[in-house]
């Protein structure tokens, strides 16, 4: 394990299981009026989610965010 990471709550986890965990736990609507982002709003897809968030550092962030705070309440795996 790289120095550092052994704190990072996100270690291991794509950005493609964030994406799908939070998905399947809100559904893309809600996402949306969580996060209100084009990529969960208009069209949603993982692909077209994955596209912009990883050209985005300010959305990843968010989702990164809405992950672990989601992940905290133990409200997904």
């Amino acid at each position: 394990m790289s120095p550092g990471q052994e704190n990072n709550p996100l270690h291991g986890v794509t950005l493609e299981q964030i994406v799908t965990r939070l998905a399947a736990h809100y559904g893309w609507e809600r996402l949306g009026e969580k996060i209100p982002l084009n990529c969960f709003l208009k069209e949603p897809s993982v692909k077209s989610s994955l596209k912009f968030l990883r050209k985005t550092p300010w959305a990843r962030q968010k989702v990164e965010s809405l992950y672990l705070h989601t992940r905290l309440r133990k409200d997904i795996a």
